[in-house]
């Protein structure tokens, strides 16, 4: 019989990841903006628009203000725009906030920043949908669309979140986003190149700059790209970030437990790709994701600043993280994105001790000393990790497994605080 109130003891493992890594991104940078011609792309007064998106990026602030000194020191007036859509709330002063938790302020990056919601119709797709850019970036003297290329949370396909998303969704504001979001897979599939390769014609769009990550959040790849080279070479660059992307190593998994999720980890507060959970289509699923019965999620990060989309992923909650909710801001990413799934609350307990409990006891007739439990920090940070003594035993009966993950303790049970919480 299942021994309901008891927990697995866990242990600590770390996994071996393949994390390549640029130390001097500085001078790559530097390097790839000269090779690409940033000084000629340039005239001396230009008025020159950097865009900043509201994801957490390795080293930002510094690539933003190396972008910043070579624009200067090619005789333009650099200024950031934030590029992201409707988050901040959909106003200004609420995207000047989100740079500002990611460190990006005028004085950190030497640049102004200018921060307007009002867009200008730049043209049509061939089925009449408007496509719209930030006013201030289309009026200045030339636009450098600065992303992080990765695999996207709610689609597969050639182009998922990079340059090309950043300027029709992040350029777009919150009507740009709400335009491309309301035709859901064929809006991302179709529309976002498509609407790309518009604005590539009709705005002064004179460089990207991709970064791509390692698994520990470093940066493993920077290119600065000419805007002809734009959607061919992001494509390049996403198979590489997928194949640098780290993932739970199980196949089947009883329980989850999430310790953070949050805007700043993922644009849907839990990475897809990780959890292996997907809204939009039973076809938009990543194969290298495990099987997880039950998922629960137990804090949201400070960055967040309460967005909580995303949280329809988990199965249960705590307290803590529905009080830390914002549900405006919440609820308008969520419906500028068109699923209102995404911000479903799943039922929550008074503390982390009771929603694990309940999310083992959701997963039918098993014996939960014997579940199979993982516990990550969230899913950015996958190189250590927790597991059950279940989960244990398969690792050390595994040649494979046991190759890739490194044991780091004996079992121990769960510590948890006075208040039933994990001591983290």
């Amino acid at each position: 019989m299942p021994h309901y109130g008891l927990l697995p003891r866990m242990v600590r493992v770390r996994q071996k990841i393949h994390a390549p890594k640029i130390d001097d991104y500085i001078s790559a940078l530097k390097a790839e903006l000269e090779r690409a011609g940033l000084k000629e792309r340039i005239k001396p007064g230009a008025k020159i628009a950097i865009t900043a998106g509201s994801r957490g990026i390795a080293h930002i602030v510094e690539i933003l203000a190396t972008i910043v000194g070579e624009v200067k020191a090619a005789g333009g007036e650099p200024f950031i725009v934030p590029a992201m859509g409707s988050h901040g709330g959909a106003t200004p002063e609420g995207q000047i906030e989100v740079l500002r938790r990611l460190g990006i302020t005028p004085e950190t990056v030497g640049a102004p920043i200018h921060a307007s919601m009002e867009v200008e119709e730049v043209g049509r797709l061939s089925n009449g949908v408007p496509v719209y850019v930030d006013r201030l970036a289309l009026r200045s003297d030339g636009i450098i669309v600065v992303n992080r290329v990765k695999p996207h949370t709610d689609f597969k396909g050639r182009i998922e979140s990079g340059l090309m998303k950043m300027m029709v969704i992040g350029l777009g504001k919150q009507k740009g986003a709400e335009v491309i979001h309301r035709y859901q897979l064929e809006g991302y599939h179709k529309l976002i190149p498509e609407a790309a390769r518009l604005i590539m014609k009709r705005a002064p769009i004179i460089m990207g700059v991709a970064i791509v990550e390692n698994a520990r959040h470093e940066i493993a790849l920077i290119k600065a790209l000419k805007p002809e080279e734009i959607e061919e070479e992001e494509a390049k660059l996403l198979e590489i970030a997928k194949d640098l992307m780290a993932r739970i190593p199980f196949r089947e998994i009883d329980v989850l437990i999430v310790d953070e999720m949050g805007k700043d980890i993922s644009g849907v507060g839990m990475d897809t790709n990780v959890i292996g959970r997907f809204w939009a289509s039973p076809e938009e699923h990543e194969i290298r994701a495990p099987r997880i019965k039950r998922i629960v999620v137990l804090d949201l990060s400070e960055e967040s600043n309460g967005n909580a989309v995303g949280i329809g992923l988990a199965d249960l909650t705590t307290e803590r993280l529905v009080s830390k909710i914002d549900f405006e801001t919440t609820f308008m990413n969520c419906l500028t994105s068109t699923w209102p799934e995404t911000a479903k609350i799943p039922p929550f307990l008074s503390n982390d001790r009771d929603a694990i409990l309940m999310a083992i006891r959701c997963c039918g007739p098993i014996d939960p000393l014997k579940a199979k439990i993982v516990r990550i920090k969230n899913t950015l940070e996958l190189e250590y990790m927790w597991i059950s003594e279940g989960l244990y035993e398969i690792v050390r009966q595994d040649k494979e497994l046991s190759e890739r993950i490194e044991i780091l303790g004996e079992p121990e049970d769960m510590q948890f605080d006075v208040l039933g919480n994990l001591v983290r």
